[in-house]
């Protein structure tokens, strides 16, 4: 039995409170040409933790200075190629990082976080939650 596809995605918060999100403009299926997080596959032998920082230098040019947990996403059909689970990781900036589209992305922008665009997959509940999480103030 093949279990679920393990993925990872950066919720990238610029300023505090937090005003701003990264989002990447995705280049292929699903969602082609919607906006979501940056993040993608966990690579045979990565810790998730450098999953997540490798896919959003991929996707953004932006490299982590620090990401913390923020949680684990894993509901059925939130990924319309099959069962994943998504390990997501917050990334508190003071400010908006100079990002770029690259990889897999097609763009990268910062957007404000009461202007977001339509999200592909469950990324708006993602977003909701890391708003709060980062509400709440730095976990310690």
């Amino acid at each position: 039995m093949k279990g679920p596809a393990l993925t990872v995605d950066v919720v990238a918060l610029a300023g505090d409170p937090p005003a701003s999100v990264l989002l990447i403009e995705r280049r292929g299926e699903p969602f082609a040409g919607s906006w979501a997080l940056p993040g993608g596959f966990v690579e045979g032998g990565e810790r998730v933790i450098a999953a997540a920082a490798r896919e959003l230098a991929e996707e953004t040019a932006i490299e982590a200075p620090a990401l913390e947990l923020l949680g684990v996403y894993d509901t059925p059909g939130r990924d319309p190629r099959g069962p994943t689970v998504s390990v997501v990781y917050l990334l508190r900036a003071e400010r908006e990082l100079d990002a770029r589209g690259g990889d897999d992305a097609a763009d990268a922008r910062w957007f404000a976080v009461d202007a977001l665009p339509p999200l592909a997959f469950d990324h708006a509940l993602v977003i909701a939650d890391a708003l709060s999480a980062a509400a709440r103030g730095p976990r310690r």
